[in-house]
């Protein structure tokens, strides 16, 4: 059992037993036992809102509550203590759990959200109608990706070369990225298809002649061992390295609830570092949760151990999660939010959207909470 020291003597235990048997929903949740460093400080259930199902790169959420969690089918939820801090957690899974909610949108419908899983480009998006404050990023890159077949498109090896070949290129609708490359000339317009709904089904059958989005540390792995059809090697191209540089997963409050919760984040926010960090130290234990709740849970993305050990290894070598431009696990450069809002801005200009005027860095995110000390080893 791995045991968190942290400033002002503040130590948290984070683990327990495996998950073991799943057969439902089940919320037997013990009751915050209203002693230790957080009780009193932040709220007796800390809710995490994620944006999807529960994947490696969301892992650090299901890390604080560790592998003995209880799963509550209905809800799309996996909870349980703090360690020793006297208060619980409950992450939340996203994606239709949301029924079709962006998070910060689902954050002012139901205030019990403590945290949510915003992307930088989302947050200027929302900072009008649904502003919200970035207090930690666990993945300092974004593992959005697109991808191809080598065999089909032995050329493409850089950003330039997707243009050239045609080829249509699935993504969900809405992304902004995806506006981003084809006003640096990446994709064509007519190549962008925002048809993709999540499946290899139109890949499989198109037999890698299509193009589509992906997370560099899920769809090409399951696409070479798991899906019917295929089962070979994929490549792929990282947004961040097409200079769409945000971060995929900053954990927000409402931004006008910071002040009030700037006690809890204090002593929060060090946890949610050395949650990331402990779990890419050690993931079996909670890769092992997170398909248990995968088990539990119908209707999800096809998740397993094999995966979710690939996973680790490939966002270590991609800087996934990171460090950064400093020894810190978490925080924020505040030049590369700028320029994010550089590209971001002028997208949703041309598209209509409403956002803040003036938007400026310091609105969207803040290290105030990030314990320096704290990083990858």
């Amino acid at each position: 059992m791995r045991r968190y020291t942290l400033p002002a003597a503040l130590t948290v235990a984070l683990t327990g037993t495996l998950l073991t048997a799943c057969g439902g929903a089940d919320t037997d949740v013990p009751a915050p036992s209203g002693q230790g460093p957080l009780a009193g400080v932040c709220p007796g259930t800390v809710v995490i809102q994620t944006d999807w199902y529960a994947t490696p790169e969301r892992a650090a959420a299901y890390q604080l509550v560790g592998p003995d969690g209880k799963v509550d089918v209905k809800k799309g939820a996996y909870a349980g203590p703090l360690g020793d801090t006297g208060v619980n957690v409950e992450v939340r899974l996203g994606g239709p759990f949301l029924g079709g909610q962006p998070v910060p949108a689902q954050m002012y419908q139901d205030k019990s959200i403590t945290l949510g899983f915003v992307p930088t480009d989302d947050a200027v998006a929302a900072s009008a109608k649904f502003p919200v404050k970035a207090v930690f990023s666990s993945l300092d890159i974004t593992p959005q990706i697109i991808m191809w077949d080598p065999a089909t498109y032995p050329n493409v090896r850089t950003w330039k070369d997707v243009a050239a070949t045609g080829a249509k290129v699935t993504h969900t609708e809405g992304k902004l990225y995806m506006d981003y490359l084809v006003s640096k000339g990446y994709v064509t317009k007519d190549q962008a298809d925002s048809s993709f709904d999540g499946t290899p089904s139109r890949f499989v059958a198109d037999k890698g002649r299509t193009m589509q989005q992906g997370y560099v540390s899920n769809e090409p792995f399951r696409w070479e061992h798991d899906v019917q059809g295929w089962k070979k090697p994929v490549k792929s191209l990282l947004i961040h390295d097409a200079g769409y540089e945000i971060y995929q997963h900053g954990w927000s409050v409402r931004a006008g609830e910071l002040e009030k919760n700037r006690a809890c984040l204090a002593k929060l926010v060090p946890l949610l570092q050395k949650a990331q960090a402990d779990y890419m130290a050690d993931p079996k234990p909670v890769n092992e949760a997170m398909v248990r709740i995968a088990e539990t849970i119908p209707d999800g993305p096809p998740i397993t151990l094999a995966g979710n050990e690939d996973a680790v290894g490939v966002m270590r070598r991609h800087n996934i999660v990171g460090n950064g431009a400093d020894a810190t696990l978490g925080d924020f450069d505040l030049k590369r939010v700028e320029r994010v809002m550089g590209v971001v801005t002028p997208i949703l200009k041309a598209r209509g959207d409403t956002f803040k005027d003036g938007l400026k860095p310091e609105d969207i995110v803040t290290n105030e909470f990030v314990d320096k000390s704290i990083g990858l080893r």
